[in-house]
């Protein structure tokens, strides 16, 4: 029910029986073992991808890909393009492989949206333009030459920590990504490719005399001597000898092996697992072999049924719904509740303290204590994701979560970098010139200090005991401070924008002592302030991402309205018109039967101008948070915030 009228603000009761159907109907959506995850969608990429897996193995699965192509073609823009996400603009690479994907499963290419989407590619340059990973993929099923990829090659395995380039200086997604595709672009795999589709429409100029698929993928020198090395590479990689190459790929496979993480993947995220299953099938791996069995139960965990429509999800986010909705509902008040216990009891469980994961390369002597985002992925817990769990702990304030909270903060602050700032999963992860190598055309391939994780590791930090960690959180403002936008914003790398960063700094801040009444604090709340919608809502497009994009909206969003929300009140704006209309815009919006805002929008990010995702939780927890916060301020007329979410 939708109990809010006419742009008429609810009477305090009104919004209190709101603040309680909607957490009774978070509470309902708790699997049997009392966490809750919601979907997690990204573009249409993913469920492309898996059925170019499926034709590399040989295997079609008609129901399947059936499903998948009303999903496919569900997404397709009105132009012919697939977008990174909903609403935005096309993207080359998505639109090939959706195309490439919807061919292989049958859809005729006179059929009028292989047209559209056909002459969409072929008017940007065509399937050589693409990124480098579609570039892979169509190398494997022999569409393009290997000269089409960079080379990256296998024997990078045997590099030590010293030299420039090391599997370790890149961020943890890239390395499980990058080693089975070492040995895929090494032996020279090719697909089965049962149908015998090609692609030969979607280029301008036959692949074999395309002269240069290599870019320099950042403009700058560094970028220029990089391509050089790649046009070395290429001329020196016939002359490997071949144990030096054999003993690179057992290496490769060795690294996957120990890092598969059972039927969570490698990873855990979809890429890598793909990569690791195409891998044990060139190596010879037989399908009845454990870790190919393994490796596969773990991609099919990734499959969402909706309707009739099939589609994957990229990874899995158990840990972070559970614990931003166990926030949202401590907001709510009862902190004894039952069903609150349990989710923190299930979170509780799933601690990793006893596996050093691969930060153990720059941090030897600190001792585990992380939490992941997925159900499991030890070698590679969330700094983020932990800092939100043990805030929801530390704000319970049952003693037996006492020991989890202290381990958590003492990884933390082991894990800060030099710079004050944190990482999502490794410290010091900064070698920036390693963004100009061919294959790094993404702009991702490693994991810097950011501003939304670092506030979320200060707001642990300030409210478990904010003068036992006066020296981390210090640095860590500094740091924050002179990161600030000229207009007052932050940037935000794991969520859709500016909006994401500056309510991540301001909860931080509050719970940090610092003064709201501080001119640089006063001017992102203004900045805040200034991007509220007509509406009363607030919406930021992640085209914001792009260079120059600023303030772009197509319209008001439950999360970001109460992302924008959260941060005003913890500058002290609970009694501000801005939050009164922003509260008001939440009481009105309409909302889903179950736990969620109706909310059509992408605004997660994974990688920015790369890839984007929808957290189907953020329009459940965000917006009751948001209510019940200025409810429970409203009622108590206390304007201080001890928590640091």
């Amino acid at each position: 029910m939708n109990i809010a009228v006419n742009g008429t603000a609810l009477t305090r009761e009104a919004r209190r029986e709101l603040i309680r159907e909607r957490a009774e109907k978070l509470y309902a959506f708790r699997k049997a073992d009392g966490h809750i995850v919601f979907d997690l969608e990204a573009d249409t990429t993913i469920p492309a991808e898996y059925v170019l897996l499926k034709h590399f193995l040989g295997e079609v699965d008609a129901e399947t890909e059936r499903r998948i192509a009303l999903y496919l073609r569900a997404e397709q823009a009105p132009d012919g393009s697939w977008p990174l996400f909903r609403a935005g603009a096309g993207d080359l690479s998505a639109t090939v492989k959706a195309y490439w994907a919807l061919k292989l499963i049958g859809d005729p290419v006179d059929a009028p949206h292989m047209v559209r989407a056909r002459a969409w590619i072929l008017a940007r340059g065509g399937a050589a333009k693409a990124n480098v990973f579609t570039r892979i993929a169509l190398a494997l099923f022999g569409h393009i030459p290997w000269r089409g990829v960079p080379v990256i090659p296998v024997e990078v395995m045997h590099l030590p920590l010293w030299f420039p380039f090391h599997i370790s200086k890149v961020a943890y997604w890239s390395r499980t990504v990058m080693v089975p595709l070492f040995v895929l672009t090494a032996m020279k795999a090719r697909a089965v490719n049962p149908t015998g589709r090609g692609l030969a429409e979607l280029f301008v100029v036959p692949p074999e005399k395309v002269r240069q698929y290599q870019v320099n993928p950042n403009g700058t020198k560094v970028g220029e001597a990089f391509l050089v090395l790649d046009r070395v590479l290429r001329a020196l990689e016939p002359l490997i000898p071949g144990p030096i190459r054999r003993s690179a790929i057992r290496k490769a496979e060795a690294f996957v092996l120990e890092h598969l993480n059972g039927e969570d993947g490698l990873g855990a995220i979809y890429p890598a697992m793909a990569n690791a299953v195409m891998m044990f099938r060139t190596l010879g791996y037989p399908d009845d072999h454990p870790a190919m069995q393994t490796a596969r139960r773990a991609i099919e965990r990734l499959k969402v049924e909706r309707g009739d429509m099939v589609w994957f999800q990229p990874c899995v986010s158990p840990v972070w719904d559970t614990a931003l909705s166990a926030h949202a509902l401590l907001e709510t008040g009862d902190r004894d509740d039952p069903r609150l216990l349990g989710l923190l009891d299930w979170l509780k469980d799933r601690q990793i303290l006893d596996h050093r994961g691969d930060w153990k390369v720059r941090r030897p002597d600190v001792r585990p204590g992380g939490w992941a985002f997925q159900y499991a992925n030890p070698d590679y817990p969330d700094v983020d994701d932990t800092a939100v769990v043990a805030m929801a702990m530390h704000r319970q304030g049952d003693p037996k979560y006492a020991e989890a909270i202290e381990r958590a903060c003492e990884w933390i602050v082991g894990m800060q970098s030099s710079n004050g700032g944190w990482g999502a999963f490794e410290p010091e992860n900064e070698h920036f010139y390693l963004n100009a190598i061919p294959f790094a055309d993404h702009g991702a391939l490693l994991d810097p200090p950011t501003v939304d994780v670092t506030a979320r590791c200060v707001g642990l930090l300030a409210q478990v005991d904010r003068e036992r960690y006066a020296e981390p959180i210090a640095r860590a403002l500094a740091w924050i401070r002179s990161e600030q936008e000229p207009d007052g914003s932050w940037f935000g790398r794991w969520g859709a924008n500016y909006i994401y960063g500056t309510w991540s700094v301001l909860v931080a801040l509050r719970a940090a002592g610092v003064d709201p009444a501080e001119p640089w604090v006063q001017k992102a709340v203004k900045w805040l302030k200034a991007q509220q919608r007509d509406d009363g809502g607030w919406g930021e497009g992640l085209e914001t991402y792009e260079p120059g994009r600023r303030g772009f909206a197509i319209e008001s969003t439950a999360s970001q309205t109460a992302w924008a929300l959260l941060g005003l009140m913890a500058a002290g704006e609970v009694d501000a018109p801005e939050v009164a209309r922003g509260i008001r815009w939440l009481e009105e919006a309409p909302r889903e039967e179950g736990p969620r805002w109706v909310e059509r929008m992408y605004t997660g990010t994974g990688f920015p101008r790369v890839f984007y995702l929808k957290y189907h939780g953020y329009a459940a927890f965000f917006p009751l948070w948001a209510v019940a916060r200025y409810q429970a301020l409203k009622d108590s007329n206390a304007r201080d915030l001890p928590w640091g979410m």
